[in-house]
């Protein structure tokens, strides 16, 4: 057996002692930055607190025109059902919007379509056309798109042989037909206006007689508003600012005649076209 000597291995060195590091550097708060950290702090809690109300407000015209679609849609869909109602309302919006559009592009600030259940909708105006063809164009705007999106219905009814879209093709024809009577505040009035003001005693009669023959409240608001606009504008027709506002010329009165003709028969045709007939 042999013996071997350990070896001997010194222990390594302490290690050297760490030395702290130096504190940061503060530099001197600036007198104004002192002054304004609790505002900065309360303003910071308002944002947090108004903020998301701000938001909603600033889309207030996007809220009011979804949540009245959606009390006229609740509405209608309790006396037609969902599906019917929801086609209704989205011809009465296309209707709408082609009054927004020419407002728009003849640079008269607009509303988004505002929906009132049983009564239609609107459009609100900033200020009123400039003369009596602007009007007319912004009146028979919303009949001509109207009318397109009516015959877009019905050709899907066609292809799809629907009768609901049927149905609904045929409501938005007769909703746009009733929309030319020449009487304010319909559409038919505003484009009348380039006529001569005549025509809304033509207008005045016809709603009289719809309302003998169907009475109806919006019949009777309608009678009450157009005669009520007929009386003041007959009345103001020689002023001098009136006489200006009706200057238009010859080509402006058969451009407006031609399209407000051209929608009464499409919308004549495409009502006979899209009648169901009853088989009960």
């Amino acid at each position: 057996m042999s013996w071997e000597p350990q070896r001997y291995e010194p222990l390594p060195p302490p290690p050297a002692e760490l030395e702290p590091p130096p504190p940061p550097v503060q530099c001197p708060q600036h007198w104004l930055r002192r002054l304004l950290a609790p505002f900065a702090g309360a303003a910071l809690l308002v944002w947090k607190l108004i903020g998301p109300l701000f938001l909603a407000l600033k889309n207030f015209k996007l809220f009011a025109t979804s949540l009245t679609f959606l009390i006229s849609l609740a509405a209608y869909t309790s006396i037609w059902g969902w599906r019917f109602a929801l086609g209704f309302m989205m011809l009465l919006f296309v209707h709408e919007m082609g009054h927004v559009i020419q407002l728009r592009r003849e640079g008269v600030p607009a509303s988004a379509p505002m929906f009132v259940p049983f009564m239609g909708a609107f459009v609100g105006m900033k200020q009123l056309p400039h003369n009596a063809w602007m009007e007319a164009k912004v009146g028979l705007a919303g009949p001509v798109l109207g009318t397109a999106g009516a015959l877009a219905c019905f050709g899907a009814a066609a292809a799809t042989d629907s009768d609901l879209l049927r149905a609904v093709a045929y409501t938005g024809c007769f909703l746009n037909l009733i929309n030319l009577i020449p009487v304010l505040p319909l559409d038919g009035g505003r484009a009348a206006a380039a006529f001569h003001p005549a025509f809304w005693f033509v207008g005045v009669f016809v709603v009289a007689l719809l309302f003998f023959w169907h009475p109806n409240p919006l019949v009777l608001i309608i009678a009450l508003l157009g005669g009520y606009e007929l009386f003041h504008r007959w009345g103001h027709r020689n002023d001098p600012q009136w006489k200006a506002y009706n200057a238009v010329t010859w080509g402006q009165r058969l451009a407006v005649g031609a399209v407000y003709l051209g929608l009464i028969a499409v919308l004549v045709v495409a009502m006979e076209a899209s009648y169901l007939h009853r088989s009960f």
